[in-house]
C-alpha cells in the first residue's frame, strides 16, 4: 500500500522532492527511497553513521518529522544546493560600491535557492547629500527597485523565483515611501516588506506624542506617532503590507542577545537573523502524534512519542549544519559560529480537532502553550546532551545565554542541565510556513494556522488527454470520514475565515511563548472589519508578547480567498470558461508536432538567433508545447539550451503558461537594452519573449499583447460558497490562498515564499 494519505501528497513528491535523473527518469522509485536517501546523507556527519540511520529513517517515516523541501530535495543528491531555507544578507554598506557588492552576494543566494531578508535602513534617504559628487542620495526604494528587477531574471532552485523580505526602522526618513511603496501593484513584486516598529515608537502612539525621523544623527522630519502608526495599518488594510515586526523584542528575547543585534528576518518573518545569518527548519507533524483520534477522552497526543521524536529531529537538524553548502562563505562561518535551527511544528489544527479542542478557544491556546513548551524543553535538552558529546556551539557564554528572555521561563532541570554541559545550538525554535510539505504529507494542516479548507476539487489533465477530478481533503477530516463515515463534522471544526481576528491572536501568543524565534502565521479578517477594530488586531498582538503581526484582509486589491461554506451540504463555486487544466505528469511527446520558426537578430550580435516553437492540440485548443533556440554564436550555447529545457518543461505541464512570457519581457540586461520596430526592449531574453507572445497571439493561445494570463480558469470548490483566489502562476488554477503570509496554491503547493 502506498503511504500516501492523498493523491496530491504522492503528486507533490513527484514534483518537487523525488530524486530524478536530467533526463527525468527516477532514482528515488518510492517515498521509501527519499526518505532513506535523507537519512544516510544526514547520518554522515556522525562518528558511526550506520548507527543513527535507521533511527533518522524511523523519524522520517509515515511523515512524522518533517525536514524543510531544501533538505526533502537536496539531501543526499550531491547537487549544488544548499540546504538552508533561509537568509539574512549582510549589512548594507551606505555607498554605491557596497550597494552593488550587496546586490552581487543576493544573486549568489538566490541562484541556489535562498531566500534573503536586507534591512535597507542603513541606506541615507533620498535627497540627502552625497559628499564628493555634488549630487543628493536617491534613497532605499530605489535600490529595492534594483534588488527586485534582479530577483526577476533568477530562478531558484527548486523551479522557483527567488523570495525577499525588505525590512525599514520606523524611525527612518523614508519610512512613509517605504510604507506605500506596495501600493504599486507592478512594484517590488519578489519583496515581502515589514516595518521595524521599535518600543519607543509604540510607547509614543499611545498618547500620540511627537516622532522624529532620523539618519545617522540627523533629524529631517518630525511627525505625529499616531499618525504615523495609522499610515501603516492603513496600508496593511488596504493590500496587506507591510507586516509589523516589533524588533526590540526580538533582540530583548534573542538567546545571542550579548553577540549580535538583529535587524532583518527571513522572507516569510520566522526567523529573525543577525548578517549572514542562516536557519534550516523542519516541522513535528503533531497530526500523527494523536491516539485514539476522536474518541472523547482516550483522544491525546503522546507526550512521550513527541520527546522522542523531539531529540531525534534536534540531532538531524544539527547535522544539516555540517552536511550543508552555502553560497557564501560568511554564511557558512555564521552557521558554524552559532549551530541556529529552527524546529516548528505542523498539523496543530488537525491535530486540537482529533482531540476534540475548537481552534483558537482558550482550551486550544492552553493546549498548544503544553505541547510547544514540551518541545522546547525536549529540544534544549536533546542540544545540552549533544554539546556534551559533540561540543557546544563556539561563541557559548553560559551566564549571558541562560540570562537571555527566552530562556527566562524554563525550568531548573533544562537550566541545570545547560550550565553543566553548554548548548550545541544558539537557537532551536521556530514556526515556518509549511504549505508544500503540508501538501506532501497529506494535506494536514500547515503550521500552527487553522484548517483553510475541509475539501476541494482540483482538475488534472492525465497524459491520455482524459480529464479527471480530484477532490483533496483536510487529513483530519479525512481521518473523521474514515471513522465516522457521514457524520457530520463537530463543530470544533473550524476553519479561517470563521475564526474572530482575536482568536487568531491568540493562538500565535500562545505558540510563541515557547518558540526562541519567532512565528510565521497569517491573522485572517473579514473584508468588512472596521479600521480601528483592525488595528486593534495589531495592539493585542504587541500586548500579547508576539514577536510580529501579519493580516490579510481580502478586498479588490489583494485578492479574494477561500470562504468555508457553514451549511452541511457541499455548495459548488460556479465555473468560467476556459479548458486550461494542470497536469499530473509531463505530456509525452507525439511523433510529429506542427510549429512555426522565427529570426531574431540583436543588434551589435553578429548572428541572429533562430526560434523555434512546435504547438501540440489538447482539447481541441492548440497551446505551445516545446521551444528550440539555435544561433551560430558559441557564446550563447550555454544558456539558450538552459533557457530551451527550462522553458519547454514548462510548456509541458500545460495550463495557462502565458506568464512565461511575462517573466521573460521583465528581465532587463545592466549593459542596456536595444531599439527594436520601434520599441526599447530590455534585454535579449525579453526579445525571445516578445517572439513566444507573438506565436501564442498567432495560434490563438492569448488575445493579444500583454494578455497573460487573463484565462485562467477557476477551479471548483467544495464546501466553499465564495469566489476561490487569485490564479497559480504555476498551475493555472485559481484559489491562491494567503497562508502563513505567503500567497500559496493547495493545488500543486506553489508557494511565493518556497
Amino acid at each position: 500500500m502506498s503511504r500516501f494519505a492523498a493523491p496530491i501528497a504522492e503528486q507533490i513528491w513527484d514534483m518537487k522532492y523525488r530524486l530524478k535523473e536530467a533526463d527525468g527518469s527516477v532514482i528515488d522509485t518510492s517515498v521509501e527511497d527519499t526518505w532513506r536517501r535523507i537519512a544516510r546523507a544526514l547520518a554522515e556527519p556522525e562518528d558511526d553513521p550506520s548507527a543513527w540511520e535507521d533511527t533518522f529513517y524511523a523519524a522520517l517515516e509515515d511523515f512524522k518529522f518533517l525536514p524543510a523541501g531544501r533538505i526533502v530535495a537536496g539531501a543526499g543528491t550531491e547537487r549544488s544546493v544548499t540546504l538552508f531555507n533561509c537568509f539574512v544578507m549582510g549589512t548594507i554598506p551606505d555607498s554605491m560600491g557596497g550597494i552593488f557588492d550587496m546586490l552581487k552576494e543576493a544573486a549568489l543566494t538566490m541562484q541556489q535557492g535562498g531566500g534573503i531578508g536586507y534591512d535597507f535602513s542603513t541606506i541615507r534617504p533620498k535627497g540627502a547629500d552625497v559628499r564628493g559628487v555634488a549630487a543628493d542620495a536617491s534613497g532605499p526604494l530605489s535600490f529595492m527597485d534594483v534588488w527586485d528587477a534582479i530577483c526577476r531574471t533568477i530562478m531558484s532552485a527548486g523551479s522557483r523565483r527567488g523570495a525577499m523580505m525588505a525590512t525599514m526602522r520606523c524611525d527612518h526618513p523614508d519610512i512613509e515611501d517605504f510604507i506605500t511603496a506596495k501600493s504599486d501593484p507592478a512594484r517590488l513584486r519578489n519583496f515581502n516588506v515589514s516595518v521595524l516598529v521599535t518600543d519607543p515608537f509604540m510607547e509614543a502612539v499611545k498618547p500620540d506624542a511627537s516622532w522624529d525621523l532620523i539618519f545617522d544623527g540627523k533629524v529631517y522630519k518630525t511627525v505625529q506617532a499616531k499618525d504615523l502608526w495609522n499610515r501603516i495599518m492603513q496600508a496593511t488594510y488596504d493590500y496587506a503590507e507591510p507586516g509589523v515586526i516589533f524588533i526590540d523584542r526580538i533582540n530583548a528575547m534573542n538567546n545571542l542577545a550579548y553577540c549580535e543585534t538583529i535587524a532583518a528576518t527571513n522572507p516569510c518573518g520566522e526567523q529573525p537573523l543577525p548578517p549572514y545569518g542562516a536557519c534550516l527548519l523542519g516541522s513535528i507533524n503533531l497530526a500523527r502524534l494523536v491516539w485514539y483520534p476522536f474518541e472523547d477522552e482516550k483522544a491525546h497526543l503522546c507526550e512521550t512519542s513527541l520527546d522522542e521524536l523531539v531529540a531525534t529531529a534536534i540531532r538531524m537538524m544539527d547535522n544539516v549544519v555540517d552536511a550543508s553548502r552555502f553560497p557564501l562563505d560568511a554564511q557558512a562561518q555564521e552557521a558554524a559560529a552559532k549551530r541556529r535551527i529552527g524546529l516548528g511544528v505542523t498539523g496543530l489544527a488537525d491535530a486540537l480537532a482529533m482531540v476534540g479542542v475548537r481552534y483558537g478557544s482558550e482550551e486550544a491556546a492552553r493546549l498548544t502553550s503544553r505541547w510547544l513548551e514540551r518541545i522546547a524543553r525536549a529540544a534544549y535538552s536533546a542540544s545540552a546532551h549533544l554539546a556534551a558529546e559533540k561540543g557546544a556551539f563556539p561563541l557559548y557564554e553560559a551566564d549571558p545565554f541562560l540570562a537571555s528572555g527566552a530562556l527566562a521561563n524554563m525550568d531548573d532541570e533544562v537550566r541545570d542541565l545547560i550550565r553543566e554541559k553548554g548548548i550545541r545550538n544558539a537557537l532551536l525554535t521556530s514556526i515556518a510556513p509549511t504549505g508544500t510539505i503540508s501538501l506532501f504529507a497529506g494535506n494536514v494542516s500547515s503550521g500552527i494556522e487553522p484548517i483553510f479548507a475541509h475539501a476541494y476539487t482540483r482538475k488534472v489533465l492525465q497524459k491520455d488527454g482524459s480529464r479527471t477530478e480530484e477532490e483533496v481533503v483536510d487529513y483530519a477530516v479525512q481521518m473523521w470520514r474514515d471513522l465516522k463515515g457521514d457524520e457530520p463534522l463537530p463543530d470544533y471544526f473550524v476553519n479561517a475565515q470563521t475564526l474572530a481576528p482575536g482568536d487568531h491572536v491568540r493562538m500565535q501568543a500562545a505558540a510563541q511563548e515557547w518558540v526562541d524565534s519567532s512565528i510565521s502565521k497569517t491573522i485572517n479578517v473579514p473584508e468588512g472589519i472596521s479600521f480601528e477594530a483592525f488595528k486593534d488586531v495589531y495592539m493585542q498582538a504587541y500586548e500579547t508578547g508576539c514577536k510580529g503581526c501579519t493580516t490579510y484582509r481580502p478586498n479588490a486589491v489583494t485578492g479574494s480567498v477561500l470562504s468555508v461554506s457553514e451549511g452541511e451540504a457541499p455548495v459548488q463555486a460556479a465555473e468560467t470558461g476556459g479548458e486550461v487544466v494542470y497536469i499530473a505528469e509531463p505530456l509525452d511527446r507525439p511523433a510529429a508536432l506542427e510549429g512555426q520558426t522565427y529570426k531574431l537578430k540583436w543588434p551589435d550580435s553578429q548572428h541572429a538567433l533562430y526560434i523555434t516553437i512546435n504547438d501540440i492540440i489538447i482539447g481541441g485548443r492548440r497551446q505551445p508545447f516545446e521551444v528550440f533556440i539555435n544561433s551560430k554564436n558559441m557564446e550563447h550555447f550555454a544558456w539558450t539550451v538552459a533557457l530551451t529545457r527550462m522553458i519547454s518543461a514548462v510548456f509541458r505541464r500545460g495550463g495557462d503558461v502565458s506568464f512565461v512570457v511575462e517573466e521573460l519581457k521583465a528581465v532587463f540586461d545592466p549593459r542596456g537594452g536595444a531599439w527594436m520596430n520601434g520599441k526599447y526592449v530590455p534585454s535579449i531574453l525579453a526579445a525571445i519573449g516578445g517572439v513566444i507572445e507573438r506565436h501564442l497571439i498567432a495560434i490563438g493561445f492569448i488575445e493579444g499583447e500583454g494578455m497573460g494570463l487573463k484565462t485562467d480558469p477557476q477551479a471548483q470548490v467544495v464546501n466553499l460558497n465564495e469566489t476561490p483566489g487569485p490564479a497559480c502562476p504555476n498551475c493555472g488554477q485559481f484559489g491562491m490562498q494567503m497562508i502563513e503570509g505567503c500567497m500559496t496554491c493547495p493545488n500543486c503547493g506553489h508557494s511565493k515564499c518556497g
